[in-house]
């Protein structure tokens, strides 16, 4: 029996029957490796959907829809579901409010039969949070946080009408104890992790005591259990006033000391007591709490302390004592060892740390992933599924040091120590992990030094080099703390560097001299170069970020664009289009791309792309833009105006993790891309007119892409890997080091690198942008922790030469020469300067006579146009690197002619078919 419904049109007289709606049905939708599967469906009226999240990691979901709307669920743990029923036609389309590269589209029909749609493996729907602009936007307006989320395994309260923010958990297990450490991630200078406590000129830096307890006075306590009476209960997340203390705030003064060899003090002749350095007192205090009343050990302890005291009283400042080899050394640790076995007994509390990411500090997407941590720590290494907003907890159950980073913008650093009341000094930990090469290394290792010198040098903006254009100055950082720290050896044995400012600053060597930066290179360039001057700030915006030209034929800065009519947020990395009109700009901490005249500076529009842009490039063949988004898992295909978006390019396989996708390169004819995927560790190339992807094999968290002239091979560098990747795009063509062509090769910075005893010659580390020579000439790489710049082969896939580079060091991008040539254009995040390389001084297709020829500073001259005035940090945060006109093999042929253009040669005009084109 068929059902019907009738419908009576009264004012015709008019009476239609028809079939009614079949049964309603329910859909299943699973929210998996941040994303919807199936991300398109087709239902009718009436029809269910449900969402169910089954991550394995612990990611919090909600279903959110796009624009506000009545589809607004409660946060959704791994194993919850949530359903909606849909009662009127139209496309509807969703998102989740922590991942924000997660949508999908529900389409629902006026009654015809139901279908579901696969998601599509090549090109899919364009971001649905917010509709593309066409035309130019206003100032953005400051809207409510997106409500965040519980630590898994709970769930906030629904919300419903405008988002709530949800304040982050605290406390240890047992709900009671230490207070958290809790780190905002902002898009701020120097406070990318921000405690809100500044501790020696960083803002990034906790200090936590790992609580112990004795079962028996614990027991004693009982029933009422008074937390007040509770010994070495810790103090968690220390106060400004004792984190100060701890870290030698009471003595800052020595942190100005400078290293003098054999003539640094000993450390009683520092001019501060002994004992407040070496926080005596607090180690005292600690063994006179954890044990009885009358225990003798109690006098035991006070008489080692005082010799302890003594004896490190008379060794020098500069240089760790090996606390086995003192006097007292045995007997002081041997005792201490046996109280804090004894002191934790059954008990043991973690130190907990939040990460909140929430507007509008954090406009957009990050993660909380481990970069170092003590070995037995629970729970690490510790990371997410993909970057998210909201809030996530991890708890830290040894003493040591842990440090964090963002994947998507990696120089976002934040670092807990966590000390053990009974220890001398701070806690480093005996050995340390760190998220490289499955690195297990004893504490006093010098990658640790390495890092944790990197640390202070990243997020201390007073520790920034700063050039002068007209004379030389000394680079003098002095933002460490001047605190006791223990390390170990690789025998285990106690180690303890009595000054840890001291150490850091003996260690790199500084002061040193910066050259005055007016080093101009005997032959000019041609064109112009614009690089994101990322951490400068201006007097009308609320983010940091310039976009800086500098005229490469007479090293003049000409212009600085702001746009603080939409707050540019971080801009990081620029193209142009083929009649050199505009520039596209990215913005890494937001999700938008920027469009401004490049002549005048003026702004044009901006359009919403997706999560954490990163890179721009455009195609040869059509003029589009890909844009990667590096907290998605797409490149945005554009409209040659960026205009609208016209396609997007998964660059995962479906079924796996997000990508994150950063610095893409393409080849000149516009057929093939590859992505370095953060998230995945490993490539994807692209067949661009299909979307048809692949992976290919990469070292540790690949971040920035080059190719050869012929699109024959790409690199890739491996961040964490301290590699560089040769991956054959078609046939195999990297070369293997017996001269053999093999589809990969793995290039290794740390040839002359041992990660615990130090280099025995030139190495790099944290290796980021890899462009290679127009002319096939040479490969650059930009290496930020050991600033410098690793000169390769590509002929031979051989490292042949290392070069200086500033701190940071991160952008490089080639410009043509006048009269032949290429130079590179090098930027460096923490330094106000440029540098100049010449691949190939003479001509020979050999690099390894690759020569630094110029520097300058990125700083406004008196004749410098501006659209806001600079306010803080001229000149630096160097990123994204781009000369004009294009010199590359694809983009250079339709560079326009006019004055400047026609200044190229017929083989810079033809990079590849010169031999048969320029006779």
């Amino acid at each position: 029996m068929v059902l019907a419904t009738t419908v009576v049109l009264s004012t015709l007289g008019v009476v239609f029957t028809g079939p009614a709606p079949a049964s309603a049905a329910t859909f299943t939708v699973q929210q998996q490796n941040l994303s919807f599967t199936p991300a398109d469906i087709s239902i009718a009226v009436g029809d269910t959907v449900t969402w169910t999240n089954t991550e394995t990691d612990g990611s919090v979901h909600s279903v959110v829809q796009s624009g506000g709307g009545e589809i607004n669920s409660p946060d959704m743990p791994p194993g919850s579901s949530f359903s909606h029923t849909f009662g009127s036609p139209g496309t509807v389309n969703l998102t989740c409010r922590f991942h924000p590269d997660m949508f999908m589209a529900v389409h629902v029909g006026d009654g015809a039969p139901p279908t579901t749609t696969a998601p599509p493996t090549t090109t899919t729907t364009p971001p649905t949070t917010t509709a593309p602009p066409t035309t130019t936007t206003a100032p953005p307006t400051t809207t409510a946080p997106p409500t965040t989320t519980a630590p898994p395994g709970t769930t906030a309260p629904p919300s419903s009408g405008a988002p709530t923010t949800v304040t982050g958990p605290g406390g240890a297990p047992i709900g009671v104890g230490p207070l958290p450490v809790s780190f905002r991630l902002t898009d701020d200078n120097g406070a990318w992790y921000n405690t809100n406590l500044n501790l020696f000129g960083t803002k990034s830096l906790a200090v936590a005591e790992l609580p112990r307890l004795n079962l028996g006075k614990v027991l004693g306590l009982l029933p009422s259990l008074d937390l007040s009476k509770l010994p070495l209960l810790g103090n968690g997340a220390l106060d400004g006033s004792s984190a100060n203390n701890l870290l030698g705030g009471a003595v800052s003064q020595l942190s100005k000391l400078l290293p003098s060899g054999s003539n640094t003090p000993q450390v009683g002749n520092l001019g501060v007591d002994p004992a407040q350095l070496l926080n005596m007192g607090a180690l005292r205090s600690a063994v006179g709490q954890v044990l009885p009343a009358g225990d003798a050990r109690a006098a035991q302890a006070n008489t080692l302390l005082d010799q302890f005291q003594q004896q490190v009283a008379a060794q020098p400042a500069n240089v760790p004592v090996s606390l086995d080899k003192l006097p007292v050394g045995a007997d002081l640790m041997g005792l201490l060892d046996e109280l804090k076995k004894w002191a934790s007994n059954d008990i043991t509390l973690p130190v907990t740390v939040n990460f909140g990411v929430n507007q509008p500090a954090a406009a957009s997407a990050h993660t909380a992933t481990s970069l170092i941590w003590p070995d037995g720590a629970k729970g690490f290494p510790y990371d997410q599924g993909g970057a998210w907003v909201g809030n996530q907890t991890v708890q830290l159950t040894e003493p040591g040091l842990y440090a964090f980073q963002c994947k998507i913008h990696p120089y976002m650093l934040g670092a807990v120590v966590v000390d053990d009341p009974l220890t001398p000094g701070l806690d480093f930990g005996k050995k340390l992990h760190v998220n490289s090469r499955n690195l297990v290394v004893p504490s006093n290792a010098d990658i640790i030094t390495q890092l944790v010198t990197k640390f202070f040098n990243i997020t201390a903006p007073g520790n920034w080099q700063t050039y002068s254009g007209t004379q030389d100055t000394e680079w003098n950082p002095s933002d460490y703390p001047p605190a006791p720290i223990l390390t170990y050896d690789e025998a285990g044995n106690p180690q303890l560097i009595p000054l840890l400012s001291l150490y850091l600053k003996e260690h790199q060597g500084v002061p040193k001299k910066l050259p005055a930066a007016n080093k101009k290179p005997a032959v000019p360039g041609v064109g112009e170069v614009w690089v994101d001057t990322e951490m400068e700030t201006t007097a009308s915006k609320t983010k940091p970020g310039t976009a800086t030209r500098v005229n490469v034929q007479n090293w003049e800065v000409e212009r600085k664009v702001a746009l603080p009519q939409v707050n540019m947020n971080n801009p990081h990395n620029m193209w142009t289009d083929k009649d050199e009109k505009v520039i596209y700009q990215t913005e890494w901490f937001s999700n938008k791309l920027d469009v401004f005249d490049r002549a005048s500076g003026a702004f044009i529009r901006q359009i919403e792309v997706g999560p954490d842009p990163s890179h721009v490039m455009s195609r040869t063949d059509t003029g589009q833009l890909h844009v990667a988004l590096n907290a998605g898992g797409a490149v945005m295909e554009l409209s040659p105006d960026a205009t609208k978006i016209d396609r997007r390019i998964p660059v995962q396989l479906p079924g796996e993790k997000v990508a994150h996708p950063h610095a893409h390169w393409m080849t000149g004819d516009g057929s093939t891309m590859i992505t370095p995927n953060v998230n995945l560790y490993n490539a994807t190339v692209v067949d661009i007119p299909s979307g048809q992807i692949r992976h290919e094999q990469t070292g540790e968290l690949p971040i920035a892409s080059g190719m050869t002239p012929d699109g024959s091979k790409a690199y890739e560098a491996d961040f964490s890997g301290a590699t560089v990747s040769c991956i054959s795009l078609k046939a195999d063509a990297c070369v293997a080091d017996g001269g053999a062509k093999q589809h990969y090769k793995k290039i290794d910075l740390w040839a002359n690198y041992d990660p615990v005893k130090g280099p025995s010659g030139d190495w790099g580390g944290l290796d980021i942008q890899i462009p290679v020579a127009p002319d096939n000439s040479a490969v650059l790489v930009a290496n930020t922790l050991t600033n410098n710049i690793t000169v390769i082969d590509p002929k031979t896939d051989k490292i042949v030469k290392w070069l200086p580079c500033d701190s940071g060091c991160h952008g490089i991008n080639y410009g043509a020469k006048k009269g032949g040539g290429y130079y590179a254009y090098v930027s460096s995040k923490f330094s106000n300067a440029m540098s100049v390389v010449d691949p190939d001084p003479n001509g020979d297709g050999n690099p390894a006579d690759a020569a630094v020829v110029g520097r300058m500073v990125l700083t406004a001259g008196p004749n410098t146009a501006t659209d806001d005035q600079v306010s803080g940090y001229a000149g630096m945060g160097g990123m994204g690197v781009l000369p004009i006109p294009l010199a590359y093999e694809g983009w250079v042929q339709q560079a326009p002619s006019n004055a400047v253009n026609d200044q190229l040669t017929c083989r810079q005009r033809n990079p590849v078919a010169f031999a048969t084109v320029c006779k």
